[in-house]
């Protein structure tokens, strides 16, 4: 009986050092880094890894057929880390899930020479599942052309993005309450591989048509979610580190 009692009391000193032991492992932090996260209108943006910056938000109101749909567009851009802008996006989303009627002609999606255009809704007047790429978005003044009203809105910001870039254009609008349009100018480095020959020129603009499909794609997941959680796809490039 002494024997074992000695023994017990020599463990003693050890227990609350075990204990402590095991509480320190269990409240451990974990190192799952977070992710880059921020709401615009009824949806939740979830931006792929990167050195992302928030560039704000701005409120619209446009005119539907049963009355005013209130929307809000938020504003983030990708730097590396010599501080150039390597993509910038502009995701609008409604506010409310009732769109009070669609606009009129929402679902135009016309082609363009030189864009890639993908229909989904197919000409339906009531309703948009469009995506456009501009693979070359910023050659021959391109941009200038088509999208003033984003050239003028990089302007006021003084973000000049680094050349060549993709430009693509995604819209969704449903009838049961969905509103979500996606404008990305996005470093080519990030959308298109290195070439060496004629066969990889020809097939290097894939990666570019495949993200925006996923994107077209997230967005579409989003508008059934009840918090609107759009993960933006990750680039299939890794960001450039120096200039092109």
């Amino acid at each position: 009986m002494t024997l074992t009692i000695s023994k017990f009391r020599r463990l003693l000193p050890v227990l609350p050092v075990l204990a402590v032991t095991v509480f320190t492992v269990a409240c451990a932090p974990l190192t799952v880094p977070p992710k880059s996260e921020y709401p615009v209108g009824r949806a939740r943006l979830v931006l792929p890894p990167g050195a992302w910056q928030d560039l704000g938000t701005s409120e619209e109101a446009i005119a539907g057929s049963g009355g005013r749909i209130a929307l809000q567009t938020r504003d983030v851009g990708l730097r590396n880390a010599q501080g150039d802008w390597l993509a910038v996006l502009r995701v609008q989303t409604n506010r409310a899930g009732d769109l009070s009627g669609s606009p009129q002609g929402i679902g135009y999606c016309p082609t363009q020479q030189d864009v890639t255009v993908e229909d989904g809704a197919a000409g339906s007047p009531v309703r948009a599942d469009c995506l456009r790429l501009k693979r070359w978005g910023s050659s021959s003044q391109w941009l200038d052309k088509n999208r003033p009203d984003l050239v003028e809105w990089l302007s006021t910001r003084q973000i000049t993005l680094t050349q060549p870039y993709t430009y693509l254009s995604y819209r969704y609008v449903t009838e049961a309450g969905a509103w979500v349009k996606v404008d990305a100018l996005v470093d080519q480095r990030l959308l298109r591989p290195a070439t060496r020959n004629n066969e990889e020129f020809l097939v290097a603009g894939r990666p570019a048509l495949q993200w925006g499909r996923d994107l077209a794609q997230a967005v579409r997941l989003s508008s059934g979610m009840v918090d609107g959680h759009l993960a933006i796809p990750p680039f299939p490039f890794p960001a450039p580190t120096s200039k092109p």
